[in-house]
Order: C-alpha cells, then sequence, then structure tokens
C-alpha cells in the first residue's frame, strides 16, 4: 500500500518509542515493496533528524522553528505555507527555497526569518510530507532533449520530462496538444520530474471533454484495479448463494414485511422501507439499510479500495460508484434475501417518534419504484395497498418536514442547484423543498436516531458537523440585497442563526432575482464535514449529535460507522458488571437513559477510536476533493457557455468591490465575472472599504454592492473559470451624503489602492 511521510509520521505522538512492526502493520506494508519502502523512508528521517532511533524503535523530534504547512503558490514563483492552526502565520517561502516542493504540497518549513510589522516570517522547505499532485494537466513541447511537458496551472513551476508508454505510441503527434500526465518521479536533485501520458485530452482546455478534463484536474478514479474488481466478483457470487439460504443466523427474520426500495436520481439501492400499523395513527416505520460492513471484511483488498475512494460521485453530469459495478448483490433490489441494519421506529402520522430499536436482518425487496411510479400509484390510491403504504410514508415524511422547518432546517427551492445527495441530506448546503413521498427525509431521521444512539452510549464514530457561517459573508449579503431594495436583517447582529436563513430563503423567493440571490446566499454557508467529535449540524438546525450511516454504497464513512454498530450489537456490555442481576437492551432507545458504564470493552474501544483516527483526515481530504471537483464542473459547463456570447452585453449585479474592480454575477449564467478597475476610462474611481464602493471623482457614478449593471463579455478562459467584463451601463449616483463620507479617508492603504489603478 502506498504512504505518505506525512501519514507515517501521523502514528507518532508524545514522545513514545514505536516499533517499526506496529508501523507495517498501521501502514499495511508488511511485506515486499512497501516494507522496502517504509525501510528507506525511516533511515531517511533518521538522517535529517526528523526520527531518532533507540534500541531498535523510533520516537519522533520536534525541532524548535519547525512548522507544518500546506504549500499556496502564485505564477510569479513566491509561496506561503499555510498553517492549519487558528492564529498561526503564514511562513514566506522563495522559490530558490522550496527545496522541489510543488503548489498544494504539505511540507516541514524552517523559519529562518521570523516576520515584523507586516511582513510575514521567512522560512525554507525542510521535508516534504505529502505530495498532492500525483498528476497534472499539461502542454507537451518538443525540445532538443525529448519530450516536455508544461503544467496548465502556472503555479506549477516545473516541467515534466516525458517517458514513452503504450498510450501514445509517437510522442511527436501530441506535441502542443493538451495531455493528462501522470508524475512517475518526482524532481530528485538536479534530476527534472518525470512522468507519462495517461490521456490526451485535445487542443487546448476550452475544446476539452468537461468530464474528462475535471476527472483529471482532481485524480478522481474512473476505474477498479483487476484485483478489486476480482475480489467484487468472487464476493458477489458469495452473497448471492447465501440469499437462497432458508434462515439468517443472528438476524431478525423481516422477510414478510411488504419492503419498498425507491430508485430515486444518482443514489445507489441501499435503504428500503416497509411500514406497519400498531394502532390509530402510529406506525412501525422500517428503515432497512444495506449491511455492506458485515459482508465487506474489514482492512481486506475491496475495503481498501474503497476507503481511498471515500465516496462515490453522484451527480447529473457525473457518476463514478464507490464500489465496482460487478458487486450487485450489497443492492437492495427485488430479486433474493438480503442482509441489512434495520431501524424500527414507531412513529405517529405527524412524525413524532415514540421508539426504536437497531436490528440486524433480513429482508425481501417486493417493489423498486421511481417517482414516477409513486405519482402513478398514489393517483389511484384505494385500489392497491401499496398506495396506501405510499400514502402513510409520503403523511410521515412530510411530518418529519415540518417538525424540521420549525426548527430552523434551511429548505432551497427545487430548481436551485445543489451538490451531491447520497438518499439524505449529503454534502448539501441546504434540503431541497419537497411535499408528500421525499426517501431523503426518513434517511435524515435514520441518521440522526443513529447519531445520537452512538453518541449517547460514548461510542467512537464519524459524526456530521457544519459551522454557522461567518458573519462578515452575511452581513455582506444582507448589504448586497438591501440595495436591491429587500430588507433582510439579522434577528441578532451579533450571530447568524439557521432561523435567519430560512427567514432569507423565503423572503428571497418574491424577488426577480431569486435564482441568482438564493445560490449567492448557499455560497455563504460552510460545506459540512465529517468529525470524531459530536457537534452541531447548521443547516438542519441540529445542535446534538448527527452521523451518515444510510449510504454505505456511496460513502466509506457511512461503512465505519456501521462497523461500530456491529460492535454495539455483538460486544456491548449491557450490564455494569457481571454480577450485575439487571441488564439493558442496548439496541432500545430505552438504554440511553440507563447505562451509566463504557460499553465496549477497552481494546474494541481503542481500535475504533484508532481507526477512525487514521481514516478520518483521508476521508475529510477526499470529500473536498469531490466537492470541489463538482464545483470545477459546474463552473467549467457554466463558463463554457458564457464563452460561446464572448463579446456579447449581458445583464449582471455587483457582489464584490474591491480596490482593483467589482465583481459581476451575470445573471444568464450565474457566473461571476470581473470588471478591472483599469477599464473604467471616463473617470477615475476611489475605493471606498468600509461603504465598499469604487465611486468616481469627476462623475459621482458608483458602484456598490447589489447595482444592476450591463457589461460586456471580454475574454473568458474556461480552465481558471475566469471571465473578463467591461461595464457598459448601469451603477448608481453617489447622493451628496455620501460623498461627504467619502471624502474622509478610511484606509491606510490609499496610496496602495491608488497605484492599482495605474
Amino acid at each position: 500500500m502506498q504512504f505518505s511521510i506525512s501519514s507515517l509520521l501521523a502514528n507518532f505522538s508524545d514522545d513514545k518509542l514505536i516499533a517499526p512492526k506496529v508501523l507495517e502493520k498501521k501502514l499495511d506494508c508488511e511485506e515486499g515493496e512497501g516494507l522496502h519502502q517504509l525501510q528507506i523512508a525511516l533511515d531517511a528521517l533518521e538522517r535529517v533528524g526528523v526520527l531518532l532511533k533507540e534500541r531498535g524503535k523510533y520516537r519522533r523530534l520536534h525541532e524548535e522553528g519547525v512548522v507544518e504547512g500546506r504549500l499556496r503558490c502564485s505564477s510569479k514563483g513566491f509561496c506561503f505555507a499555510i498553517q492549519e492552526q487558528e492564529g498561526s502565520e503564514d511562513v514566506f517561502v522563495r522559490e530558490n527555497q522550496l527545496s522541489t516542493a510543488w503548489n498544494g504540497d504539505l511540507v516541514l518549513v524552517k523559519v529562518t526569518r521570523e516576520g515584523r510589522r507586516k511582513r510575514s516570517p521567512e522560512g525554507e522547505v525542510k521535508l516534504i510530507l505529502e505530495r498532492s499532485n500525483p498528476s497534472v494537466i499539461a502542454r507537451i513541447k518538443q525540445t532538443e532533449s525529448g519530450f516536455r511537458a508544461v503544467p496548465l496551472d502556472d503555479r506549477l513551476l516545473f516541467e515534466v520530462e516525458i517517458l514513452p508508454n503504450g498510450t501514445v505510441a509517437d510522442l511527436t503527434a501530441v506535441v502542443d496538444q493538451l495531455v493528462h500526465v501522470i508524475i512517475v518521479r518526482y524532481p530528485l536533485g538536479a534530476y527534472p520530474p518525470l512522468g507519462e501520458i495517461n490521456q490526451v485530452l485535445g487542443e487546448d482546455a476550452q475544446s476539452a471533454p468537461a468530464i474528462d478534463l475535471i476527472c483529471c484536474k482532481h485524480d478522481l478514479p474512473r476505474q477498479f484495479s483487476g484485483m478489486a474488481q476480482g475480489v467484487a466478483i468472487a464476493l458477489n457470487q458469495e452473497l448471492e448463494a447465501a440469499s437462497l439460504q432458508s434462515s439468517w443466523e443472528g438476524r431478525q427474520d423481516l422477510r414478510n414485511l411488504q419492503t419498498i426500495a425507491l430508485d430515486w436520481p444518482w443514489q445507489e439501492m441501499q435503504a428500503a422501507f416497509s411500514l406497519e400499523p400498531l394502532g390509530s395513527q402510529t406506525w412501525q416505520l422500517g428503515i432497512h439499510i444495506s449491511d455492506v460492513a458485515a459482508q465487506v471484511p474489514f482492512n481486506s483488498a475491496l475495503d481498501r479500495e474503497v476507503r481511498r475512494r471515500a465516496l462515490a460521485v453522484a451527480t447529473q453530469d457525473l457518476t463514478i460508484p464507490l464500489f465496482p459495478p460487478e458487486l450487485t448483490a450489497l443492492r437492495l433490489v427485488p430479486g433474493g434475501d438480503r442482509p441489512c441494519l434495520s431501524l424500527l421506529v414507531t412513529i405517529t402520522g405527524q412524525g413524532d417518534v415514540q421508539a426504536y430499536e437497531i436490528q440486524p436482518s433480513v429482508v425481501r425487496v417486493d417493489q423498486t419504484l421511481n417517482p414516477e411510479d409513486v405519482s402513478k400509484i398514489l393517483a389511484k390510491k384505494g385500489k392497491f395497498s401499496l398506495g396506501d403504504l405510499l400514502q402513510t410514508l409520503g403523511q410521515i415524511s412530510t411530518g418529519l418536514s415540518e417538525q424540521r422547518q420549525q426548527r430552523g432546517t434551511l429548505a432551497a427551492p427545487l430548481n436551485l442547484t445543489l451538490p451531491m445527495g447520497y438518499g439524505d441530506e449529503g454534502i448539501f448546503t441546504a434540503l431541497q423543498s419537497q411535499s408528500g413521498l421525499d426517501p431523503s427525509s426518513l434517511m435524515i431521521l435514520a441518521n440522526e436516531l443513529l447519531g445520537n444512539h452512538l453518541a449517547n452510549l460514548g461510542l467512537p464514530a464519524i459524526y456530521r458537523h457544519q459551522e454557522p457561517p461567518e458573519l462578515y459573508a452575511i452581513q455582506d449579503f444582507i448589504k448586497l440585497a438591501q440595495n436591491l431594495d429587500l430588507p433582510l436583517n439579522l434577528s441578532d447582529t451579533s450571530q447568524v442563526t439557521s432561523q435567519d436563513y430560512q427567514r432569507f430563503i423565503h423572503q428571497l423567493q418574491t424577488s426577480d432575482l431569486a435564482d441568482v440571490l438564493l445560490e449567492l446566499l448557499c455560497d455563504t454557508l460552510k460545506v459540512p464535514a465529517d468529525t470524531a467529535t459530536a457537534a452541531a449540524h447548521f443547516s438542519l438546525a441540529l445542535t446534538g449529535p448527527y452521523a451518515h450511516c444510510c449510504a454505505p454504497l456511496q460513502r466509506y464513512s457511512d461503512v465505519l460507522n456501521q462497523r461500530v454498530i456491529h460492535a454495539l450489537l455483538d460486544k456491548g456490555r449491557d450490564r455494569r458488571t457481571a454480577r450485575a442481576k439487571e441488564s439493558v437492551n442496548l439496541r432500545h432507545h430505552s438504554c440511553l437513559d440507563q447505562v451509566n458504564w463504557n460499553v465496549l470493552p477497552p481494546d474494541d474501544q481503542r481500535d475504533l477510536e484508532g481507526a477512525i483516527a487514521d481514516i478520518l483526515p483521508d476521508l475529510q481530504e477526499q470529500e473536498r476533493t469531490v466537492y470541489q471537483a463538482w464545483k470545477d464542473l459546474q463552473g467549467l459547463l457554466r463558463v463554457r457557455r458564457v464563452q460561446a456570447c464572448a463579446g456579447e452585453t449581458r445583464p449582471g449585479i455587483i457582489t464584490g468591490v474591491q480596490s482593483y474592480g467589482f465583481f459581476v454575477e451575470l445573471i444568464d449564467f450565474s457566473v461571476e465575472g470581473l470588471v478591472h478597475v483599469s477599464s473604467l476610462k471616463d473617470d477615475w474611481y476611489e475605493y471606498r472599504s468600509q461603504a465598499q464602493t469604487l465611486t468616481g471623482r469627476r462623475n459621482h457614478l458608483r458602484y456598490r454592492l447589489g447595482d444592476r449593471v450591463d457589461v460586456m463579455i471580454k475574454n473568458v478562459d474556461s480552465y481558471r473559470q475566469q471571465v473578463d467584463l467591461a461595464v457598459v451601463g448601469g451603477g448608481s449616483q453617489a447622493s451628496e451624503e455620501e460623498l461627504q463620507v467619502a471624502a474622509e479617508p478610511d484606509s491606510e492603504n490609499e496610496q496602495e489602492e491608488d497605484s492599482d489603478q495605474d
């Protein structure tokens, strides 16, 4: 298994000595080439003074003045090492001090000069912990010594020497072409990096297929390894044979329940639903989740492959599965028995939960329904028992949605483009408003109940957390809206609440710019993230624990949480001591008020905590990559539409003002472009940071947040998603009062601001 220096050093803490055997096991390199690479890395780290070897074991050394950071470079050659720790200073690194590190790499930097006044501290790269560019998109050129690839990203300050391979037989045929290059060897002393062409993309970024461009840019794996496919085929045959058994030991038999699976767009068939009447307006709602954790052994070849992928890509434009498509037996479809983890919820028709229990089960899906099927059956309700089931599920779903609305959960209109969903809220920053039967509403309920169950029993798990948005971001948006005569205000000016956002969404829908403004509002929300600590979720208006459990075929975090649930069911201690006579039912919600002891044996608790600590950073990083890839794909498709209209004049609204110009959201495309201050030839424009305006000295024409303008599309760079605009008309006239205020200086850097217009 491949490992980075960063993942190797992550195993060292508290100045404890670590044996190589422990590292071999944790890094999954106990034999062959992996073992050899580990020993080379340990020897190298010892030589550079990062590790100390004592009695055959290793200990981490921490040198004073050495910090860890991720490089952010500019096309001009200078870089900053950005430290993760809040409040830490960024360290300036000159090009000749990079030691072959590239933009995005995680590095150790030795601080060589302390910061002073407004100057950042300076340093040099001492060690590259983790490379972030396993491949690049580049243009091929021919030199006297051979063929070189010049990265399209001008922040990557190097050229790659191209090695011949089977993808391109004749390298002269791809000169000046855009290609995807896999890095075979990073720079070594004076030797340049080596690479091989993985895919030819076309003449330029404008004509290259959008999907190929984004997948190559973000290294999204679209193919499974031969080993993973072979394991998947063998496992599938085994599971299909097991599904023919007449009984399933240790699992509750729920095959007699009428069970349906809802086939909604871009989602795997990983959850099914049943409903049984218990009394007047009381039901047992069964949410049955494919038991992936029980069928895919932990740390097996398939498990490791899926762990590296972390989550599936599930959008209208691009779908990349988490598991090999050959593994069909984990999907909940008609035609066989399926092992599940079932959440059996006693619930009223209004969505009030009265009780629940967790059971390993075996279910048999009777029917798969898509949205069109559901609509047809509900139109004929009364004639089919299935229609009654769907109608009641819809009633419960509506009741749950109304409860969430009352507590402040965000719900955006259906026509608003939001990130990927995985049956629940997914990476959504806001749910999409739906009436009637909405399976995501039921899945979110399961995530809430299971997350609360695990947290209250003190079990380690991967929880979901979303921080509140930055106050300044929403204040800027409010100013923009107010300038458009939309009276938005915070209920408390010192903080932002989900109820504020909920109210804003409702108010903005009355505007003729509703689609643009709602998307800008959602952009101010922070992207949710996985965490090992139970925490609040802003968009769901949850202050308590919430954990993803319902999409194990699309997210590895859900598989890991399933493993925690199995540990609870199989090894959980249902009484304080072995001598205690009374026990509790750890599968039932009633145990939460009774347990005041450590539920899992200490070794199992530590193993799970260690597994989560090891895996969580990779899951977080991969989710950020997938989310950014989705953003890039949406942006690329939109910018290409803008590119087709180059030279035309289109309407927009000003969404940001800086000393160097102002940003305009093109209403027809939902794309932001820049009007540079140098293009404003009719007057000298002064920037006022407090008012966020550019105002002409003579004509008093003002460009401020929310002003409507007409702009001409001058130039479009689709790869960087940069749009250059020139203002044709619009803006607003500054009042006398505003001009008087503007005459008073509000910045210490007026000379710098003026120089931006030169």
